[in-house]
């Protein structure tokens, strides 16, 4: 396993280290895979369950306030949303998890995502996005299963860190960590896109993601 071992547990939030994604600009929606780009830009695809806290934490890595939009309603985005970032993409998916849309609508969702994960040569890494408070859903538990059987590297925010005390943020980061312990190259962090804490280092692994397929060290 490959865990990272920061504590994650900052309460400082940013500390105005330079923002690796500054000018990041929306790109296009797509509604099927063979509408994404042609070409061979790395891509970190965003997943997480509806109202975790996605399009909030994109923002905020980003340095935007609107960029991904943010929904009150779980489970209204329906496409692949992808962005221009420097060195590549992030590509937000679909919210997963979600309860109040119709079964025809549900599946094709999960189909658009499956295809998208299975199928794209440009990804590179996952960022799973779990709200501190109801980690490790099934849904979770299958998509970082999933990122392990292909050999992607996964970072794990535990997002609205700040609706914790410290010591209990601390305890869910460890009994996350824990259970992941049998899957490779993963690494779990705290985040809160409100008071801004694990930014910094969350900025620096994905920067690394995309340094790394630009150096030809996938």
């Amino acid at each position: 396993m490959s865990v990272s071992q920061k504590n994650g547990s900052s309460t400082q939030g940013d500390r105005g280290a330079p923002n690796p994604f500054v000018g990041a600009a929306f790109l296009m929606s797509c509604a099927r895979i063979t509408q994404l780009p042609a070409d061979g830009l790395p891509e970190i695809a965003f997943a997480g369950r509806s109202n975790a806290g996605k399009s909030s934490a994109m923002n905020a890595l980003c340095g935007q306030k609107q960029l991904a939009r943010v929904s009150k309603t779980p489970g209204r985005t329906q496409l692949i949303n992808m962005f221009n970032v420097p060195n590549g993409r992030f590509v937000d998916l679909p919210g997963y998890g979600f309860a109040k849309v119709p079964k025809d609508v549900s599946q094709a969702w999960g189909s658009l995502i499956g295809d998208y994960l299975q199928g794209r040569a440009n990804l590179r890494a996952i960022v799973q996005i779990m709200d501190i408070r109801h980690p490790l859903t099934d849904f979770d538990v299958q998509m970082l299963e999933w990122a392990a059987h292909r050999g992607l590297r996964c970072l794990v925010l535990l997002t609205k860190a700040d609706k914790l005390r410290f010591g209990a943020a601390k305890t869910a980061l460890l009994q996350v960590r824990k259970a992941l312990a049998g899957l490779p190259n993963v690494e779990a962090q705290l985040f809160s896109s409100t008071s801004k804490q694990g930014l910094d280092d969350a900025r620096n692994t994905l920067a690394s993601c995309l340094s790394a397929t630009i150096a030809g060290t996938p």
